[in-house]
């Protein structure tokens, strides 16, 4: 029987989940979070400005969470980016760039009708885990 195992992430450091999800879950050294949109942890409210501000918070929050799984941005295999209006791609890349600077991660951006909390961007990721010095 296969081994069903799968580890819940949880962190102070990113917004707490405000429904019936994880953070992220791990499973066989995989890495799936949930999708971050531009809370501050802190206040819980979406931090003031635009897209560039609110895609910096995200991807604030995603490493935040990435971290506590064992793993960070340079391991990110996937992200999935959502956008309240595709006319801010260019804002919002220019931002999500910055924290993938070597070889980027595979990437799907896609235009929703609407965002929680009236969020303009959220995005997920699929990472791996720092390989262990446990051997």
């Amino acid at each position: 029987m296969a081994d069903l195992h799968r580890q819940v992430v949880r962190t102070e450091n990113a917004p707490q989940a405000i429904g019936a999800y994880s953070q992220a879950v791990v499973r066989n050294e995989v890495v799936y979070t949930s999708g971050q949109i531009g809370l501050d942890p802190r206040t819980g409210d979406i931090v003031p400005g635009g897209v560039q501000e609110q895609t910096r918070q995200v991807m604030e929050n995603l490493r935040a969470v990435l971290e506590a799984a064992g793993s960070g941005p340079e391991l990110v295999l996937k992200t999935t980016c959502f956008l309240a209006d595709m006319a801010d791609f260019g804002a919002f890349n220019e931002v999500y760039s910055a924290y993938f600077t070597q070889d980027p991660p595979a990437r799907s951006t896609v235009a929703v009708a609407g965002l929680p909390r009236g969020a303009r961007v959220e995005v997920e990721a699929v990472a791996l885990q720092r390989a262990s010095d446990n051997s």
